[in-house]
């Protein structure tokens, strides 16, 4: 899952979009690259996300997976082209 999309299905910021940048049995870790950013990663239940199939570029995605330098800015760049993409497709 790391390197993919996910929306926030419960708590306080549901519908929020963020991207997975670590995991483990029970949890993923999100990153928005704003309020939560890469050093600082939100904990939150697998089963309280909604994962995205399609939505980053998969450079990223790779450089996620393999742990190589990603940066903030990239991450909100991401998420704001998925954001835009939703959006057009909407008011077609």
């Amino acid at each position: 899952m790391t390197g993919r999309l996910a929306i926030s299905k419960a708590g306080h910021d549901t519908g929020e979009i963020y991207v997975i940048v670590g995991e483990d049995e029970k949890y993923v870790y999100l990153c928005d690259g704003r309020l939560k950013p890469l050093e600082n990663p939100k904990k939150k239940s697998k089963k309280h996300i909604q994962i995205i199939k399609e939505g980053i570029d998969e450079q990223l995605r790779m450089r996620l997976k393999s742990g190589t330098n990603v940066y903030n800015e990239e991450i909100k760049r991401a998420i704001k082209e998925f954001s835009h993409k939703k959006e057009e497709e909407e008011n077609v």
